[in-house]
């Protein structure tokens, strides 16, 4: 297929349950989520105890408003109970491990049955099918492989779909590159920072990647914004896909969007059922507001999860492609919102910034730090290589727009610094937009 052809799911090539009635799903999910609470109240006595601390059973489950009686399950229960308390089968069931990487504490453990191996192949699959992708296709995984659950996730993903398999894994850039073109591959998967990192070397080779045998990219594992979505379609020529997971829901494939209407992330909810609450209250919040997003998991064996606090803020929205809701693009994290003095900051409202600016490229990084007792912003910048020729006086005009619009548009004042092609960091897994050099 050219990467001209108009890509079509047909009706017939889809699940019974990603077409079936709302009727049908919600009794799927009563089923299918009463189980999950008495499998986690029977086997797991973290989740005994803070039943019963907060005087719910599983039986109090008569509708799916009911969950709102249990209480809410956050990273710090996966680390206090690490690594093994959650798991609700015995050690001879587990057939994998994955783990966060750790880098505010103890790792997030995750274990999986043969059984919950197997769902998520099946919902990475049905990522992958739904933007656009078939067994005829070649499909470059550049997720990191490993304890990050990434790399695998793609994969198994990919094969159970019958696709052929690059395991290339994340860094050797050059390589990655030679290796799309040798290999004609259809389908990329990475993090939407690594596609701009890639496309980069592409062009240091001489090399359009708008001419490449790439014709889709499903990119997750970091927010990203429709500006950047834009960014990239335009300079590689590919459809952009927002894949969505994490590693204590169960990994990629918790929700993607489909290739047909690219409107955010379709939630597969016959297998993780999705709340937004308020970020400080907990209270649950109608379709259509923004919270946080908040899963339980429905089918999980090995590490049942109820009501996990995902820290992504997003909204939820109909469906539309599917039966299934969507969320709204993830518009940061509560835990990466930034306070300046007295500001609350996310890192995509600068982004969304920066990409108004034709001169200024997605590459940025945003540090943190205090002068005089007095906390300050600085925004790292590349420009785009066309742009590198620019005078100092040309330079301050556009570090001038930026800091301004910032000012204007988020209410904190910046220090922008603009820098050449390749001043800023570059990360070959998620990108580090916030390096926190305050005192404390």
């Amino acid at each position: 297929m050219s990467k001209t052809d108009q890509t079509v799911i047909k009706s017939s090539e889809l699940e019974p349950i990603e077409k079936a009635s709302l009727d049908e799903l919600q009794a799927l999910q009563l089923s299918r989520m009463k189980w999950s609470l008495q499998h986690a109240y029977d086997h797991v006595a973290h989740y005994r105890k803070i039943f019963e601390d907060a005087g719910v059973h599983p039986e109090d489950l008569q509708t799916l408003s009911d969950l709102d009686k249990f209480p809410l399950t956050a990273k710090r229960d996966l680390r206090e109970n690490y690594p093994f308390k959650l798991f609700a089968v015995p050690m001879d069931e587990v057939v994998r491990i994955h783990a966060s990487s750790g880098t505010t504490g103890k790792p997030t453990v995750v274990g999986y049955t043969k059984n919950d191996i197997d769902v998520w192949a099946e919902v990475c699959a049905r990522a992958i099918r739904g933007a656009g992708g078939s067994r005829s296709d070649l499909i470059h995984v550049a997720y990191g492989y490993g304890l990050f659950t990434g790399g695998l996730g793609a994969h198994y993903g990919a094969e159970r779909l019958g696709a052929t398999v690059i395991p290339m894994s994340g860094g050797q850039t050059e390589r990655q590159v030679q290796l799309i073109q040798d290999f004609q591959a259809d389908i990329l998967m990475c993090t939407p920072s690594y596609m701009l990192s890639l496309a980069d070397e592409f062009e240091r080779q001489g090399l359009n990647p708008a001419d490449s045998s790439l014709r889709v990219g499903m990119f997750g594992a970091e927010p990203w914004t429709d500006a950047m979505r834009q960014e990239i379609e335009s300079r590689c020529g590919i459809d952009a896909i927002d894949l969505y997971g994490l590693s204590e829901v169960i990994g990629p494939g918790v929700a993607s969007e489909c290739i047909e209407t690219k409107d955010g992330p379709h939630i597969w909810e016959d297998h993780f059922y999705p709340e937004i609450i308020d970020p400080v209250s907990g209270e649950v919040l109608p379709d259509g507001e923004y919270g946080e997003l908040v899963f339980t998991s429905l089918t999980k064996e090995a590490l049942p999860i109820i009501r996990y606090r995902t820290r992504d803020l997003t909204r939820l929205l109909p469906g539309t492609a599917r039966t299934m809701r969507r969320m709204d693009k993830i518009t940061g994290r509560s835990d990466d919102m930034m306070i300046i003095r007295g500001v609350n900051v996310f890192p995509s409202q600068i982004e969304e910034e920066i990409l108004k600016l034709p001169e200024c490229s997605p590459h940025y990084q945003i540090e943190l730090y205090t002068e005089k007792q007095m906390d300050k912003m600085r925004v790292l910048v590349e420009l785009k290589p066309q742009c590198e020729h620019l005078s100092d006086d040309e330079r301050a005009v556009v570090a001038g727009k930026l800091a301004h619009n910032i000012k204007s548009y988020i209410g904190v004042t910046s220090i922008i610094e603009l820098r050449s092609v390749g001043g800023v960091a570059r990360s070959e897994g998620k990108a580090v937009r916030i390096v926190d050099k305050r005192s404390r």
